[in-house]
């Protein structure tokens, strides 16, 4: 998989999936901003195996929104010209529907802002560099949670990928005459440190429960896809979703 000439933004790139994508990425010849907000060491880690020539870390607190402008602009100024954005961030935050409603409100707008605000933010702006440039791309990592929904303690995270996966069919209908793709990759439940606080609250076998393989979805499964997507060769699947959730929906 030849990603050389490819420069890509990939937001959420310290750690789980993020950085599984961006190191593969980096791995297969691309040029990659690499997002962060707390992993520092993890995200320079990237840099430093790769060479300041090939990435760098920006750290951008996504719930702010002059901090997602500016890391876009940082990307683009490095990056010279954004080719896909990988929209990969996200945050996982339980709300149990017995907490009081102030704490209950406050996980659902945090957990909005990142996962949904930012993107949408994020969106507008690359949306505008890839009209004046007559292409790009952007693929969005959702859930299988905007499908079947979540538990009771997530239904913050539930609402923000169901309107990610509206938003970027929104972008590949009505921006693919301007050359602009997008795509939604949604993972089911993958071992990743999110997942943790869920499988050390539920334990594995429930999960294990719900798929159709003997094994939990892994990034290193996630990656690949991401990867071929950025070549080009799936662009005329613009507007699909693809579920990599171990066969959760048939099981």
């Amino acid at each position: 998989m030849d990603l050389k000439g490819q420069n890509i933004l990939v937001t959420g790139a310290s750690k789980g999936i993020g950085f599984a994508i961006a190191d593969f990425l980096l791995e297969h010849g691309a040029k990659v901003g690499v997002h962060y907000h707390s992993g520092k060491t993890q995200a320079d880690s990237l840099v430093h195996n790769y060479g300041s020539e090939k990435a760098i870390a920006i750290r951008a607190d996504l719930s702010n929104s002059e901090e997602v402008l500016q890391l876009f602009d940082k990307a683009l100024e490095y990056l010279g010209t954004i080719d896909t954005l990988i929209l990969n961030a996200g945050v996982f935050i339980p709300h149990p529907i017995d907490a009081g409603i102030t704490d209950w409100y406050r996980v659902w707008k945090q957990t909005l802002a990142v996962n949904l605000d930012a993107v949408g933010l994020l969106t507008k702006v690359s949306l505008d560099h890839f009209m004046a440039n007559d292409k790009g791309r952007i693929i969005y990592i959702g859930s299988r949670a905007a499908f079947r929904g979540e538990t009771e303690e997530y239904l913050g995270y539930a609402a923000s990928k169901g309107g990610l996966t509206s938003l970027a069919r929104s972008v590949a209908r009505s921006f693919g005459k301007y050359n602009i793709k997008a795509f939604v990759i949604a993972p089911g439940f993958t071992r990743t440190a999110m997942a943790e606080q869920f499988i050390e609250e539920y334990g594995e076998a429930r999960v294990l429960d719900e798929i159709a393989l003997n094994t939990l979805t892994e990034v290193s499964d996630i990656a690949p896809l991401a990867g071929f997507m950025c070549t080009g060769a799936m662009d005329h699947a613009t507007g699909t979703t693809i579920d990599i959730n171990a066969g959760s929906y048939i099981h």
